[in-house]
């Protein structure tokens, strides 16, 4: 068990808590129709891809964004030779692939697991850790699984089927193993994976549900 006091740990609890500013995305998604989500989401994600990339060439924009965001950067996001995406930059990336591609209630679905599940794995993995799964800990992709359970059993489904959560729960553990194996990547793997398996699985068990019914 890691110390609460480490370094590391302490590091992480204001991303993961800004983190959870990242359900305004699905939360609103819900209410609006897909065309006036991506009309506002697309040009956010490209405005910020802007200035992720800008900051590793432009000094004045490097310490502006490390005025605001700076205590948000794991070290990896701050080392100016290696030109890598923030997480809230792929944050908005992945929500607008999964808006693009699946149908709302998935990616809806795939977003909130984002926002929890993959907060849950940082926080008991880094306290927990201890055998290593794929790129993370056994311990961190367990607390991911048991998480995004949780979202199965609280989030929208068309009919409320015993099926629906039974396709919820194996999403769940494919997007356990997406988290632990995607490295960097996996705020674009988590709801991508879930999404596909959710998508997978109504297609094939439950093709009488319209996926699209929810606009």
């Amino acid at each position: 068990m890691q110390d609460v006091h480490n370094p590391s740990f302490r590091a992480e609890i204001p991303r993961k808590l800004f983190h959870l500013t990242n359900l305004a995305i699905p939360v609103i998604y819900y209410f609006i129709p897909k065309s006036t989500a991506l009309t506002i989401l697309i040009p956010l994600t490209a405005a910020f891809i802007i200035v992720d990339i800008l900051r590793y060439y432009h000094q004045p924009t490097a310490r502006l964004f490390n005025t605001f965001f700076g205590f948000l950067l794991r070290n990896s996001e701050r080392d100016q030779n290696n030109l890598r995406l923030n997480g809230a930059t792929f944050v908005l990336i992945s929500a607008a692939i999964c808006i693009v591609i699946f149908p709302k209630l998935l990616a809806i679905i795939g977003l909130v697991t984002l926002t929890f599940a993959d907060g849950a794995a940082a926080i008991f993995g880094k306290l927990y850790g201890k055998r290593k799964f794929f790129d993370k800990s056994f311990e961190g992709s367990l607390a991911f699984f048991i998480a995004a359970c949780i979202v199965v059993l609280v989030t929208p489904k068309y009919n409320y089927e015993i099926s629906e959560y039974l396709i919820g729960f194996i999403a769940a553990a494919i997007g356990a193993v997406a988290e632990a194996a995607s490295g960097f990547l996996d705020n674009i793997a988590i709801p991508v994976s879930v999404a596909t398996v959710l998508w997978i699985g109504y297609t094939l068990f439950l093709p009488h549900i319209d996926i699209y019914m929810i606009r």
